[in-house]
């Protein structure tokens, strides 16, 4: 009894016999022991199944029984190698390891099996299987092979020593199993997980940043109208671009994590790239050559067109610094079929990128989307270009494809399902829209808003804004606060509640606003945050205004007065106000 003839639980394992005399083989059972890490095709640990064999006929010539056509037969690739000879060649190897590999018999009997391996093969899986030869020994192992025509693929093996009846070593055995399709699988739920524990972190993050943020770059805005000193001026200015950088780093984040209000409209994808050229004939530079493709007759898609040449300027600009020498660039469309696999099975639309530059090898293309991943130099990029462009494209129920090799440029495609109904029309929040423009005072001076806020900072600032816009201000800091204050007897009528989303308590901004338009219909209703939620990103407030922060007073008195507006367009064409339905609540 060999020293690893022992199961799992100590216990030495009875050889299992089979046949008499000179036809007999005898074999160790695997127990429920476990060889190594590799993919068992038997769906758990071996019970029956030999980890090592002892045979009475070591010959090879003998192919004429059921046993050899059962070899043969079978769909698992199976090989029989040699250690006592220089190289440890393969001496056997059965039809199903020729369909596996791609090579002829010929190409294979007398070599050693290395030339499977590559460029990424794991040597310390070789090495690893090199030792169990040597200490002749079972192992289960996955490694990465390479067929005949260079296509790699993940290989499950077991190995397994053979001995004569004497205990001298005669061959390993090895079967093999192509697992690359159950390792891929694993590989993308994996990186789906890590992608979506990111997103929720950095959407929290941005949560918590733009809260910040609003403070520091509304306090600066404040600060910089009052300062005479143009070298202060200075200093603030610089402060307060440094602020918007920010800014911008949040919205990439929140973009990325798929949590960012998008307002999408039926476009034309070609229109808007025909619009858009000149931006992206300036982005791509003078050294680019860019070229455009586009197939006429394009059925529209429903996308923010906003956020759409925000990606495909983020896309240009990578396949501009994938040519620092310059080169060829080109900007195509085209009507797509998809099958059903995990999107809806129909015709997209395809918007390509497509570069001549450097490429990106395999270990770089698979984490090309990964937030704050980037092969460029510092300063030179965030690494959350790509990955803003995927949160985008999915959250538009589209699809983000990547093609890339080193040395032969990179295809970036967007896919949008076509559009089968017309778009609602937006509202209409310009100040156009009937009511006061934004510069007129005169009207402020008798209209009340009522904030609601969780933070103390951002509540202070955002009262100071509106108390400099000539609104009179009353302050709540949350919901239900907001409501025994506007069920008051005493209370003032109240023009607009300008409410934060996410607060601690029993409803959030959503509920609130509700909650106030059941009971004062008239009351506008404007709600801002520095983390948009599904709810928000869907159709869950359509009559609505949402301001993201951090905003600016201009941006501020705007939205107000359009919100404003809008009351007063509705007073003089009463219609039945959209319900909302009730969302979740969030406590502190």
């Amino acid at each position: 009894m060999r020293e690893q003839d022992t199961a799992a639980g100590g216990q030495e394992t009875e050889p299992d016999v089979q046949g008499s005399g000179d036809s007999q083989s005898a074999g160790i059972p695997a127990a429920g022991r476990l060889e190594g890490t590799s993919y068992d095709p038997t769906g758990g640990p071996g019970v029956h199944h030999w980890q090592e064999a002892t045979i009475t006929r070591p010959g090879l010539d003998d192919r004429g029984d059921v046993f050899f056509a059962a070899v043969e037969m079978t769909r698992m690739p199976m090989i029989l190698t040699d250690p006592n000879q220089h190289d440890n060649p393969i001496v056997f190897a059965n039809r199903a390891f020729q369909d596996l590999t791609g090579y002829r018999e010929d190409e294979i009997v007398g070599r050693n099996c290395r030339f499977l391996q590559g460029a990424q093969t794991d040597r310390e899986v070789v090495a690893e299987m090199r030792e169990a030869v040597a200490e002749q020994r079972p192992l289960s192992v996955e490694v990465l092979n390479y067929k005949r025509d260079g296509t790699p693929f993940w290989n499950g093996v077991f190995i397994a020593p053979v001995y004569n009846k004497d205990g001298a070593l005669l061959y390993f055995f090895a079967s093999q199993l192509d697992v690359t399709r159950r390792r891929t699988s694993e590989q993308a739920f994996r990186q789906a997980q890590k992608m979506e524990a990111i997103g929720q972190l950095t959407a929290g993050l941005a949560h918590d940043f733009n809260n910040l943020l609003q403070v520091i770059a509304g306090s600066l805005e404040i600060l910089e109208s009052s300062l005479q000193d143009d070298k202060l001026r200075g200093h603030v200015e610089r402060a307060g671009a440094a602020a918007e950088r920010g800014s911008k780093l949040t919205r990439q984040l929140l973009a990325f994590a798929r949590k960012t209000r998008l307002e999408p409209r039926r476009i034309d994808i070609n229109r808007l790239i025909d619009d858009f050229g000149n931006m992206l004939e300036s982005t791509a530079g003078s050294r680019a050559e860019l070229q455009f493709h586009q197939r006429r007759r394009l059925p529209p898609v429903m996308v923010d067109p906003v956020h759409l040449e925000m990606a495909l300027l983020n896309v240009v600009i990578n396949a501009r610094d994938a040519m620092p020498e310059g080169g060829s660039m080109t900007i195509s469309t085209r009507i797509a079929t998809l099958e059903p696999n995990g999107l809806p099975g129909g015709q997209y639309v395809a918007l390509s990128v497509t570069d001549n530059g450097t490429g990106m090898p395999p270990h770089v293309l698979e984490r090309a989307t990964e937030p704050f991943f980037t092969t460029k130099g510092t300063g030179r990029g965030t690494g959350l270009g790509l990955a803003m462009v995927q949160g985008f494209v999915q959250q538009s129920r589209g699809k983000l494809e990547i093609e890339s090799k080193p040395g032969q440029g990179t295809t970036v495609r967007l896919l949008f399902p076509a559009a089968s109904e017309p778009a609602e029309e937006a509202a209409d929040i310009s100040p156009e829209a009937g009511g006061s423009p934004p510069g007129d005072t005169s009207a402020r001076q008798t209209e009340t808003i009522l904030i609601v806020e969780d933070s103390d900072d951002v509540l202070v600032l955002a009262r100071e804004h509106l108390q400099m816009l000539g609104y009179r201000i009353l302050v709540a800091s949350n919901a239900d606060e907001a409501l025994r204050l506007l069920d008051q007897p005493s209370a003032p009528p109240i023009d607009l509640l300008f409410s934060d989303i996410l607060m601690p308590g029993s409803m959030n901004g959503i509920v609130l606003a509700e909650r106030v338009r059941e009971r004062h219909p008239d009351i506008a209703v404007l709600l801002t945050t520095g983390y948009n939620e599904d709810l928000v990103a869907e159709a869950r407030a359509p009559a609505m205004d949402v301001l993201g922060k951090p905003y600016r007073r201009s941006e501020l008195a705007e939205r107000i007065r359009a919100a404003m507006n809008r009351r007063h367009s509705s007073r003089n064409n009463p219609r039945q106000p959209p319900r909302v339905n009730q969302g979740p609540r969030h406590e502190a």
